[in-house]
């Protein structure tokens, strides 16, 4: 059975020990856990700087039985110090998570590929490996320079985090997919949407930050992607839905990504 994951987006709202049994309540089996905010109006759950959470959010994991599969969001960017990480890090170990989620935001690859690669190699030894998730809006715009990107650090493991929407959002293609090695895929973001292009950038960033849509219930060719990738590799729910949000709350979005996801998984063989 293909792990699913809640990803934290998808009920941002919700601090993580509610996330957790929220995400158990509905039968998720991970959480990916936002400890470092993304913009200056969406929070981040800081559980690094306070060890109360931390404690609390532990002790949800333990009385679930869910694990963490990442956190996150990690900004790559020119003036990026991978030693300040630490305490983030020591978190995640903690909390027993596998991955980190890291963005390409800096002009120079060949500093990115450098910073990626001692990120990844500090966070070794808490346990984590790092996964370098690629934006259409950004230099690193869709899967074959995000391959670049991870290659020029020569190290095997160092993985890619492909997310179905900026995939199909990309110059990303189907083909793309072939050939990379399983280490390379450490988990997928799975979500549908409307597809329509040309997309402005405004468009790119509402859509992933705020109205995406259940797997099954938009046109992205989802069947294809998920038969072009390994069967063993795990899914993570990146599905914001602000409207239903507002209007239902957020186990009602969580619910309904979940369901979308089990009948997709279940007609692709891989539930």
């Amino acid at each position: 059975m293909t792990p699913i994951s809640l990803a934290h987006l998808t009920v941002l709202d919700l601090p993580p020990p509610r996330m957790i049994r929220l995400a158990a309540e509905l039968g998720y089996d991970r959480v990916g856990l936002r400890l470092i905010r993304v913009t200056d109006t969406t929070p981040g759950y800081a559980l690094h700087a306070d060890p109360a959470a931390l404690r609390d959010t532990r002790a949800a994991l333990d009385a679930t039985g869910i694990t963490v599969n990442d956190i996150e969001f990690v900004r790559l960017t020119p003036e990026f110090r991978p030693e300040a990480l630490l305490p983030f890090l020591d978190a995640g170990a903690a909390l027993g998570a596998r991955h980190v989620i890291c963005a390409p935001y800096d002009p120079d690859l060949a500093r990115l590929s450098d910073n990626l690669a001692a990120l990844h190699r500090l966070a070794r030894p808490f346990g984590l490996t790092c996964a370098l998730e690629f934006f259409p809006w950004t230099n690193v715009p869709g899967l074959s320079a995000a391959r670049d990107v991870v290659e020029r650090t020569g190290i095997a493991d160092v993985g890619i985090l492909i997310d179905t929407l900026h995939f199909d959002r990309s110059a990303s293609a189907l083909a793309d997919l072939e050939g990379l090695p399983p280490a390379r895929l450490p988990f997928l973001h799975l979500c549908d949407a409307a597809v329509h292009p040309p997309y402005s950038t405004e468009d790119l960033l509402h859509t992933g930050r705020a109205e995406r849509l259940p797997p099954g219930s938009g046109q992205i060719d989802l069947p294809a992607i998920l038969s072009r990738l390994p069967p063993q590799v795990p899914v993570a729910l990146e599905v914001p839905m602000s409207a239903l949000q507002a209007e239902k709350g957020s186990r009602a979005v969580a619910a309904r990504a979940l369901d979308g996801a089990r009948r997709l998984l279940r007609a692709a063989g891989r539930a």
